[in-house]
């Protein structure tokens, strides 16, 4: 191909191909989510490393691999496609509807259960608007996973990050009435020490620390027979009488109108969770996140199982 043909090619969207390519794996799966033909996705990624000068894959017959050149290629495409991105939501204006993908972190048993109705919400407002919503209760690396805020319930380390404390997860003891067949449940929180634990390990291990409505506080050295990062895990464990366990309260209400646990101490409660949204600092947000956030600031605190930060 000769210079002046390469010189009217749409750069923005080699770029965008070659980051369909690298995203899907081969060129064929790119031309699929691309709409078009492997021939074409092909013809793309040549007049790129020719206008390049650079060999940006290598390929055999079975395996497509990124040259180091392409490594770099690709985090460049990245960075350019999304201020390509940032630039049409400015000059369009903040009142323009936001459009296009959204890539949101979220609480594993929260962003699958509380959370979907202010997403559908979302959706509904925003008809343009594509969710990618990733559950995991690790902190992201918004810059190297692409990922534009995240829903984080506990503290934030990460001084880097804007953080808005929006809401607060309320959080119980909680047991089965068959832990204490043959013996009277306890009335003195103290007592807790010497019971079997499930513990939630990402927020207690060996203590506990409650607070009660007087606004006195204890702290508990504990022995769990189980420890799980996982709310749902600790729910049916506690369940099935392996513990006491202390949870949020919204993931046990049903079960302690069942009578299917007790809620210990009523007049104690473990800590509540701060619930926050965080997102990476910069100087332009896109109208998709900026409008995500809006209602999410909203919405958070008056969900089932939240309260409004004390």
């Amino acid at each position: 191909m000769k210079d002046s043909q390469l010189s009217g090619i749409d750069r923005i969207e080699l770029m965008q191909t070659f980051i369909r390519i690298v995203e899907a794996g081969s060129l064929s799966a790119a031309a699929v989510r691309l709409n078009t033909t492997q021939p074409t996705i092909s013809r793309r990624l040549q007049s790129l490393e020719r206008l390049l000068g650079l060999r940006l894959v290598q390929r055999t017959t079975h395996v497509m691999k990124l040259t180091e050149d392409g490594e770099r290629c690709f985090a460049h495409a990245q960075a350019l496609i999304e201020s390509w991105r940032k630039i049409e939501d400015d000059l369009r204006g903040a009142t323009e509807e936001p459009r296009g993908v959204l890539r949101v972190l979220v609480p594993h048993a929260f962003g699958q259960d509380q959370m979907i109705a202010p997403l559908q919400e979302y959706l509904r407002r925003y008809p343009k608007m594509t969710v990618e919503w990733m559950l995991s209760d690790r902190r992201p690396d918004f810059i190297a996973e692409g990922i534009d805020c995240a829903v984080h319930v506990g503290a934030i380390t990460d001084p880097s990050v804007v953080a808005l404390l929006v809401a607060e997860v309320p959080r119980i003891v909680v047991a089965v009435p068959e832990l204490f067949a043959g013996r009277t449940v306890p009335d003195d929180p103290a007592e807790l020490s010497d019971l079997p634990w499930v513990a939630l390990s990402t927020f207690y291990r060996q203590q506990v620390l409650l607070s009660s409505a007087a606004g006195e506080t204890l702290q508990i050295d504990i022995r769990p027979r189980l420890f799980t990062d996982s709310l749902y895990a600790l729910r049916n464990s506690v369940l099935a009488g392996m513990g006491v366990g202390i949870a949020s309260s919204w993931v046990v209400k049903e079960d302690i109108a069942a009578g299917q646990l007790l809620h210990l101490f009523p007049d104690w409660h473990a800590q509540p969770l701060p619930v926050y949204l965080v997102y990476p600092w910069a100087r332009f947000y896109p109208a998709r996140l900026r409008k995500f956030l809006d209602q999410m600031r909203e919405v958070l605190p008056a969900l089932g199982g939240t309260q409004a930060p004390a």
